[in-house]
């Protein structure tokens, strides 16, 4: 068992998720981006173009390297090749950190390609922390939780998403990757104030934020990466800022993938609003 400790990974800055169309441009001259979080499944093969661009990126950039498929909060057993090729490329591209989500992803073995949220119950705190203290024994460091945006609720739930989440960190002791852009779309989906959320959150837990835009669909606000972050967002970080200080913020973008210097326009938005932020409090 890896021994206990509050300590966090050393702060990046402000980055961008790494994205194909932005390849050339983030080679061709270095951008005013910090660091760059890669989807850990596209470069899991060895060999290759995607593992190729990877490498030569990580001589330009801090890399964080970001999963989808871990299904933490799954019933299934961890998949061990998976881990297996996961660590191959930790190995390789030696990131500042690792990091997946708090949720479970498919059942019976089969990848449904969704971030599933949980029940919120001590039974599943024992369930998924366990899990997260075995993946971090088999990839010999610690991890990142990120927190997804939900539309459903589970009435077997005895407690609210922010605790559910502190609780699991602190007893896997592991880190948070806080997305502002799910709390904002949880927030007004099921009606809970989102200062309750950041209030709730360990504030040495927490490595990463995310930043991402979202969508509307009938009386729901959907996580989908296709737009640039929206005000309630900006101001939500803002108030994340406030409390939890310097923290390594990136964006994320996934669709309607704009030109590398529209992002950037996005990117200095984040750097002016912590500045400002931790000016304020210092």
């Amino acid at each position: 068992m890896m021994p206990t400790t509050d300590s966090r990974f050393p702060t990046l800055g402000f980055g961008l998720g790494l994205r194909t169309d932005h390849y050339e441009s983030l080679l061709d001259a270095r951008a005013d981006v910090d660091w760059l979080e890669a989807i850990s499944e596209n470069y899991l093969v060895p060999g290759g173009r995607p593992r190729d661009w990877l490498r030569r990126l990580r001589e330009r950039y801090p890399i964080v390297l970001h999963g989808v498929s871990l299904s933490i909060g799954s019933q299934d057993s961890l998949d061990p090749e998976y881990l297996r090729q996961l660590k191959r490329l930790i190995d390789e591209i030696e990131p500042a950190w690792v990091s997946d989500h708090l949720c479970w992803t498919g059942v019976h073995g089969r990848n449904l390609h969704d971030l599933l949220p949980m029940a919120y119950t001590e039974e599943s705190i024992a369930h998924v922390s366990a899990r997260v203290r075995r993946v971090q024994d088999i990839l010999g460091r610690r991890i990142l939780l990120e927190n997804v945006s939900s539309y459903v609720e589970f009435k077997a739930s005895t407690m609210p998403e922010w605790e559910f989440l502190a609780a699991v960190a602190e007893r896997a002791d592991c880190l948070i990757l806080l997305d502002i852009n799910n709390i904002h779309v949880s927030a007004s989906n099921h009606g809970f104030d989102p200062q309750r959320y950041l209030a709730g959150i360990p504030a040495h837990r927490v490595q990463q934020f995310h930043l991402a835009g979202h969508s509307f669909q009938n009386n729901l606000i959907i996580d989908t990466h296709d737009r640039p972050v929206a005000d309630p967002v900006w101001r939500l970080y803002a108030d994340a800022v406030r409390r939890f200080g310097a923290v390594s913020t990136m964006i994320e973008r996934d669709d309607d993938i704009p030109v590398l210097t529209e992002l950037l326009v996005e990117l200095a938005r984040a750097r002016a609003i912590a500045d400002a932020c931790t000016d304020l409090a210092a």
